[in-house]
């Protein structure tokens, strides 16, 4: 966890929206464009010198936002309504800085947030313009209540190593409290909502992929409840496409 701000300086807490799907992703990275680093570059503007900031959490490359949270610290002697003022301004319009303000020294967006909710859209057949870019467009009919039932397997404190794309050493912390998994339908539109404590990488992304599988018929119930308690992965978990993928809200005390 970084140290607290040195005196006359304040901590400050963001949330932010994006539309992501020209960026890279949320992190900073060599030779693409990630919305950390155009967020940076306001800020070194705006305060006239080098400014970190810390994110709840990354977003891959296409995924979007309504509710990131990041947090920096800085030295600012006027109205805070100002520094969101000029950090709005600066902004390409696909990303829009939606609250900001100080806050006690000790808090993190990573380290002191309590969990997340993603949402996921899945589109039934050909979509508008307007929607396309934010959605999974499938051709296929979707068994909506088979989906249901295996969100319901999924759901819980379990070990979801098999819906992750590690790499590289074996890791133990791959245990997550999945607190809700609901699947609904309106329409064309399916609707897929997640929240737990904290996700691994493209978790969400693979639960929607094996929940579509079984909408489909290529997984079954019991077949998603067999990967998940043998903890490894498998080419049957589909990962879900980025563009359908929205952080919506990070939770804190």
């Amino acid at each position: 966890m970084t140290a607290g701000p040195k005196e006359g300086v304040r901590r400050w807490k963001a949330v932010c929206a994006y539309d992501g799907t020209t960026f890279s992703g949320w992190q900073s990275q060599s030779g693409v464009t990630a919305i950390q680093d155009i967020v940076e570059a306001r800020l070194g503007v705006i305060l006239k010198t080098p400014t970190r900031i810390h994110a709840s959490g990354r977003t891959d490359a296409g995924v979007h936002a309504r509710g990131q949270v990041f947090h920096f610290d800085a030295a600012w002697p006027h109205d805070p309504g100002k520094l969101i003022t000029a950090f709005r301004m600066g902004l390409p319009e696909a990303i829009q800085i939606c609250s900001l303000r100080a806050v006690p020294a000790n808090f993190h967006a990573r380290f002191t947030a309590i969990g997340k909710r993603y949402d996921y859209h899945v589109h039934l057949g050909d979509a508008d313009p307007f929607t396309r870019p934010f959605c999974w467009i499938n051709f296929k009919p979707l068994d909506v209540p088979a989906m249901q039932a295996a969100a319901r397997v999924l759901q819980g404190r379990h070990d979801f190593r098999a819906f992750s794309a590690l790499n590289g050493a074996e890791r133990n912390d791959t245990v997550r409290d999945l607190r809700r998994l609901e699947v609904s339908r309106r329409g064309r539109s399916i609707h897929l909502t997640a929240e737990a404590e904290g996700f691994l990488y493209k978790m969400v992304r693979s639960l929607v992929g094996a929940l579509v599988s079984v909408g489909e018929g290529k997984l079954t119930v019991g077949q998603v409840r067999s990967i998940l308690h043998a903890r490894q992965r498998t080419p049957a978990i589909q990962t879900a496409p980025p563009q359908g993928l929205f952080l919506t809200r990070v939770d804190y005390r």
